[in-house]
């Protein structure tokens, strides 16, 4: 499939960019301060309620058009590449699914994501480090404080020497309260050594 099939050149174009690479100080950087350390946390596009950016993701999560996320990870890629970063990035982590959620939907939304910004910064894909320990039905209809107690304590990682002193790179579709993926950080900072960066594909806005 095409990447004009998946999305046309004109709607390329009018993709709203965050353009966060840029920016050290931006909203998604603001959401963890004082909470857990990120050395590095970008989203690739704004995500608004109905818009453009909604739709793609929908089609990769519920209607198994994985080549969205290749042909984002792709696009973003490039950006990711200019980064002047004091630790580079070791090796690509996605956001996991329940291994009853993954039956379920039969793959991970964020898994051809992840795989395309790996391949681009030639660096290790690995969706074996960081599990998801309790299986939950969607958040969205839950409070606040609800959600981040029960988000808290739903991950852990395979404690591997390999995986040592190693800088991960979280990847998930959305950021919204940034409560899921501060839990799979704590989870990864476990391992000694760690440092953990954040990359999604796009931002609530």
């Amino acid at each position: 499939m095409t990447n004009e099939t998946v999305l046309c050149t004109k709607c390329r174009h009018e993709m709203p960019l965050t353009q966060y690479h840029l920016d050290n100080k931006n909203e998604a950087v603001k959401k963890f301060y004082g909470k857990v350390e990120i050395e590095y946390i970008s989203a690739f596009l704004y995500f608004n309620k109905k818009g453009m950016v909604q739709e793609l993701i929908h089609n990769l999560k519920y209607k198994g058009q994985e080549e969205i996320g290749t042909l984002l990870g792709n696009w973003y890629v490039n950006d990711l590449k200019e980064l002047n970063l004091k630790t580079p990035f070791d090796v690509i982590v996605p956001v996991p699914l329940h291994k009853r959620k993954f039956k379920e939907r039969g793959y991970n939304q964020v898994a051809t994501f992840g795989k395309a910004l790996a391949a681009g910064l030639k660096i290790p894909y690995d969706d074996s480090v960081l599990f998801r320990k309790i299986y939950s039905k969607t958040q969205s209809k839950k409070n606040l404080a609800g959600r981040s107690e029960n988000i808290r304590n739903m991950f852990d990682v395979m404690m591997s020497e390999e995986n040592h002193n190693k800088h991960f790179v979280i990847v998930d579709d959305v950021l919204t309260t940034g409560a899921t993926l501060e839990a799979c950080s704590r989870a990864l900072l476990k391992i000694p050594g760690a440092k953990i960066s954040i990359v999604c594909m796009a931002m609530a806005h």
